[in-house]
């Protein structure tokens, strides 16, 4: 019988756990043991005696005996010395921003463990249930609109009252892909008026479906497009002719949700000082792509700073600000991987499965992808968040 164990996240300000009462039901139906480690999530709002409830077992701490692990299920990678004692080919699955990750890639090499790193999953069709970047970024772009809105010194929608009518908000949101999109939609509900700039021109129609303005792309011939479900890296070319179309825009802003990114490399800079110099005093931007570098000049992780009236905040991490949410689905993602790869004696792990070519990260003490590890020319960056 495989036993998966699911340990309390341990880094500063994460919230979720990587299995909820539903998701341990659901793999006990499947001829697994689950250990879950008591108050992993009390954070998110599931209490131990719910797990419990559904079959998992609770260990305290360092009580649990890692040596005999078949898989951890986690958010961020567990701390080094959990690490340390997994057991001969154990499988470690979450999040574990892999780009220039080479100390975890040694540590899981010595330990011959594989890791399925959730950051690299193909965005294909049989994967879409287990596609823990969407999930996740659906919620980022829900709650940057209402950080921005909360702290916006302006009505959103437009209100006609008996003192004069209010004019609604205008919103620019940067990139329309799963956050930007669901950015859209929430910003639509709250009755602003929603523009989208996007390098990618296929994206007019998803943006005008859900009631949003389309901002089309400069039109040079080395446009970037869409490769693997992400906007491939835009020329430098591109981005400045890009930043002098974004200025105009930016001047009439009230609110910005900044989403544009790239796996692994730095954000593109879309916004500049001179930019942000152009935009009126009140209005506010939520940048999104902070841990990569930030999409605007002057964002701070986790921090929120003034800049001549414009107030800048740095959102990263927001799926643990709504961590009840943010686990059911994380934890649904990846109960359909594991569900996927096990079978009756363990898991297969199979390089030449679709699904795992590209997020089976290390496999039998190799590093199977040392093109993100240790990339040309590149430092090493966060994970996307």
């Amino acid at each position: 019988m495989v036993k998966l164990l699911i340990p309390r996240e341990t880094a500063p300000g994460e919230r979720r756990v990587a299995a909820t009462p539903e998701t341990v039901r659901r793999l006990v139906a499947k001829g697994a043991t689950l250990q879950v480690e008591r108050g992993a999530g009390q954070a998110a709002g599931f209490l131990d005696a719910d797990y419990a409830a559904v079959g998992a077992e609770l260990w305290d701490g360092e009580a649990c005996d890692w040596e005999t692990a078949d898989a951890v299920l986690c958010v961020q990678p567990p701390r080094a010395e959990v690490l340390a004692r997994l057991q001969a080919g154990a499988l470690l699955v979450g999040l574990l921003a892999p780009y220039g990750a080479t100390d975890l890639v040694e540590r899981l090499n010595d330990r011959r463990a594989s890791a399925i790193a959730l950051e690299l999953l193909p965005r294909i069709t049989r994967a879409q249930s287990m596609d823990v970047l969407s999930s996740q970024a659906n919620i980022a772009g829900y709650k940057a609109v209402l950080l921005a809105a909360a702290a916006l010194d302006r009505y959103v929608p437009m209100l006609m009252t008996a003192a004069g009518t209010i004019q609604p908000s205008r919103v620019l949101i940067l990139g329309a892909g799963v956050a930007g999109l669901q950015a859209l939609a929430t910003a639509r509900r709250l009755g602003g008026v929603v523009y989208v700039s996007d390098v990618r021109p296929a994206v007019k129609e998803q943006v005008e479906s859900l009631g949003g303005r389309f901002i089309d792309p400069p039109q040079l011939e080395e446009a970037p497009a869409e490769v693997g479900g992400y906007a491939r890296q835009a020329s430098e070319a591109f981005l400045a002719a890009q930043r002098q179309q974004l200025a105009d825009q930016l001047a009439l802003a009230d609110m910005v949700i900044c989403t544009a990114l790239v796996p692994g490399r730095p954000a593109p800079r879309l916004i500049s000082e001179a930019m942000l110099d152009g935009m009126r005093p009140g209005a506010v931007v939520v940048d999104l792509a902070v841990a990569q570098g930030g999409n605007c000049f002057g964002t701070i992780p986790g921090a929120t700073v003034e800049r001549r009236g414009v107030l800048l905040i740095g959102a990263d991490g927001l799926p643990s600000t709504v961590p009840n949410h943010a686990s059911a689905l994380y934890a649904r993602n990846i109960a359909a991987l594991i569900e996927h790869v096990l079978v009756e004696d363990g898991f297969r792990l199979d390089p030449e499965d679709p699904i795992l070519d590209g997020c089976l990260f290390t496999h039998a003490g190799v590093c199977r992808r040392d093109d993100i590890v240790q990339p040309a020319g590149l430092s090493p960056i966060g994970a996307r968040s």
